[in-house]
């Protein structure tokens, strides 16, 4: 959304500073209420902080301003931010909405555009369309994705023995519920706010059948745990749209392959991420061995376009969403869904454009769709919102009209006492399934975290500890500036987060310099060594170990350290071919010889099934408690037989430690949600600010001890 158009430069009441100071006074009085800002109001908080942005890139690099002209704009602009830190410190789910990438609305993009125009600015032309409607059918391309297509020669074959694959333009079967009741109301913030709140705890999981006698569903040799075999029977009885969010490791992709043959769903389209393709063909081949899998590959010049189930990952998905969507697949799955979360993403518009086209291809519009994910929720509760999408449960900006009608049977409104919990169990009722290791895999070996600080007292130590030195007087710096000026008439905890905002604002955009993100990379390559040194010790007393770091230079660093030691390792990496990082996988899994796995917390952290070791040593942390904890799940997962130990190296006396405790506090969002758990809902920031609130309030003490 970025505006490159001019503005007429003014400093009275025209133009779009006092327009934005209006606008955000309103945000401001809602949230001083003391509850949550609504909806309509975060959508303007968000606009607000984006046009707080542009507008002083804006002004900053106008060269037809004076001096003293664009001071006084830029004055103003740092009055409407500091009433934005203010609100946001009042109402702390609305930090999310400053982060510079956080996805925008259609409504949101509306409202910016409105505010542009009242302002007198100039608008490029692109900025006036607002699209509100769904994804386009995958039909239409723009120009630089219909060069991509691709189309396989066994796929040409295949489309040609189908004649009969149309779309099936029957329309869908309605609710009979009247919608009177709800017919004025917004009711999506209402729905996620249920979840958000917890909306009066228990486990957000669908009623399910009980375990039949008989286990119907295993193959010869294999046997399904019971909470597999529940999730199925929903399928047999007719559920079709479901979000599988059991924790890692409690076998979703076989609950998923085993229920589109129950349900019939074949050929069955299956995206998900590149490293765990070829786990995913060797799951149909062990789960529904009758049928035939097929892995997209580049161009798919090797596809088996007469297979049953289509297996691609998202990185080529863009190159055959063509042929795809004329396919006349009958169920599809999207693992990881997380990794759609983003509505602006183009993963997110391939996704969701080709579940629009199988929606309508299907006879009845009712196919199997299944959204896998152990860790649905990131950062946001609006995370949920691409999936729901996805699922069939929002139709754009609302609820769907099956949702919508039982809404309704509620016989509430949102502002009636006890909506909420009522409206968090009837999404649930759509299909959300989440179960936890404790509560159904009760024979798992226990799984526990480690901490072992270690010091860094080298060189690079020394210059970690001198950045971050650096990094806290420069936060100083700024804070002491407002303070002297006495602009800022807030708390000093809100002014403390204005400022931390303002650095990481700065330092996601910056290429070179020191920031949070370059010294927790310094961090990183300083306890390489370390890390390495213990991970050799495990594989000598205890056997194999997997050993996960974030950045490439460390897993380099480690794997040399390895080798100097005599001790065999394989490397799995986001850069290799699907063939090889398998090879990888088998050789830990099955090679005595081969004692150590050295991972990348990415592209190895989700879908990857290492239990041939328990213990697993994190030598670099993760910006998100989801992140690392699927890392330790990669190895405490059903058939583990032996507790798992994460054993997570930490960095005294430096941020990594702070890091460490603030991973440690973030789970509450997704057990409130999730378990319904009633767990203090702390902040909601991204690790990486409450990070440098911490190094500002530090050196804030020493200032004055």
């Amino acid at each position: 959304m970025a505006r490159t158009g001019t503005r007429r430069n003014t400093l009275d009441n025209s133009g779009l500073i006092p327009i934005l100071a209006r606008k955000v006074r309103e945000v401001e009085a809602k949230a001083q209420t003391g509850k949550k800002v609504g909806p309509t109001n975060r959508t303007k908080f968000q606009v607000i902080a984006f046009l707080v942005r542009e507008e002083r890139a804006r002004v900053k690099g106008d060269a037809s301003l004076t001096d003293a002209s664009r001071a006084e704009q830029l004055k103003r602009l740092d009055g409407v931010a500091t009433i934005l830190a203010k609100t946001a410190a009042r109402d702390t789910s609305l930090i999310q909405l400053l982060e510079v990438d956080h996805a925008t609305s259609p409504v949101a993009q509306k409202m910016r555009r409105d505010w542009l125009v009242e302002s007198g600015a100039e608008i490029n032309p692109e900025d006036l369309i607002i699209t509100t409607e769904q994804a386009k059918p995958v039909q239409e391309f723009a120009p630089e994705l219909a060069e991509k297509q691709v189309l396989p020669l066994s796929v040409k074959a295949r489309l040609k023995s189908t004649p009969f694959l149309e779309p099936d333009f029957s329309k869908p079967a309605t609710g009979s519920i009247p919608v009177m009741r709800l017919s004025n109301w917004e009711l999506l913030g209402p729905l996620f706010k249920s979840f958000e709140t917890g909306a009066g705890g228990g486990s957000a999981c669908m009623n399910m059948p009980a375990v039949p006698k008989f286990d119907r569903y295993s193959p010869q040799g294999r046997e399904l745990m019971p909470h597999q075999i529940r999730f199925i029977e929903s399928v047999r009885e007719g559920h079709r749209t479901f979000l599988l969010a059991d924790e890692p490791g409690l076998g979703k992709t076989a609950q998923s392959l085993i229920a589109a043959s129950v349900a019939n769903a074949f050929p069955l389209l299956a995206i998900v991420p590149n490293v765990v393709k070829m786990n995913w063909a060797r799951e149909v081949e062990r789960w529904i061995p009758g049928r035939k899998a097929t892995v997209i590959h580049g161009d798919g010049t090797d596809v088996d376009a007469f297979a049953d189930v289509f297996i691609v990952n998202y990185e080529v998905l863009d190159r055959h969403l063509s042929w795809i969507g004329q396919m006349g697949f009958k169920g599809m799955v999207v693992d990881e869904a997380h990794f759609i979360k983003n509505l602006t993403s183009q993963r997110s518009k391939h996704v969701l454009a080709l579940a629009d086209r199988i929606v309508a291809r299907t006879p009845g519009h009712n196919p199997l769709r299944i959204a896998l994910t152990g860790t649905p929720l990131i950062n946001d509760i609006d995370d949920f919102r691409a999936i729901w999408k996805f699922l069939g449960w929002i139709d754009g900006e609302k609820p769907s009209a099956e949702l919508t009608a039982k809404l309704e049977a509620i016989g509430l409104t949102p502002a009636d006492q006890g909506f909420y919990a009522s409206a968090r169990d009837t999404v649930v009722s759509m299909g959300i399934v989440r179960r936890r290791k404790i509560d159904v895999a009760k024979d798992l070996p226990a799984k526990r975290v480690v901490d072992l600080p270690v010091e860094l007292d080298d060189e690079l130590g020394n210059s970690i500890k001198a950045a971050e030195a650096e990094l806290a007087k420069r936060l100083l710096e700024r804070y002491n500036r407002f303070t002297v000026s006495g602009n800022f008439r807030g708390s000093t905890t809100e002014l403390i987060r204005m400022v931390a905002q303002q650095e990481l604002d700065e330092s996601k955009g910056q290429k070179t310099g020191e920031n949070v993100f370059t010294m927790v990379r310094k961090i990183g390559q300083a306890k390489a060594g370390l890390a390495s040194d213990y991970a050799a010790q495990l594989a000598r007393s205890v056997g194999k170990v997997v050993f996960f770091a974030k950045h490439i230079d460390v897993m380099d660093a480690a794997e040399r350290a390895f080798a100097a030691q005599g001790i065999k390792s394989v490397s799995i990496r986001g850069d290799q071919s699907t063939s090889a990082r398998q090879d990888a996988i088998d050789a830990f899994n099955k090679d005595e010889s081969v004692q150590v796995a050295v991972c990348s917390l990415t592209a190895a952290g989700v879908g990857l099934n290492l239990q041939a070791s328990s213990n697993v040593v994190l030598a670099e942390l993760s910006w998100t408690s989801a992140e690392q904890t699927q890392a330790i799940d990669r190895v405490h997962r059903i058939g583990q037989e032996m507790p798992v130990t994460a054993w997570r190296i930490i960095a005294a006396q430096t941020i990594d430690a702070k890091i460490a405790e603030l991973i440690d506090s973030k789970r509450g969002l997704a057990a409130r949600a999730l378990e319904g758990e009633e767990i203090e809902a702390g902040s909601q920031d991204s690790i990486q600010l409450d990070a440098l609130v911490h190094i500002l309030t530090r050196a804030i003490s020493t200032q004055y001890a």
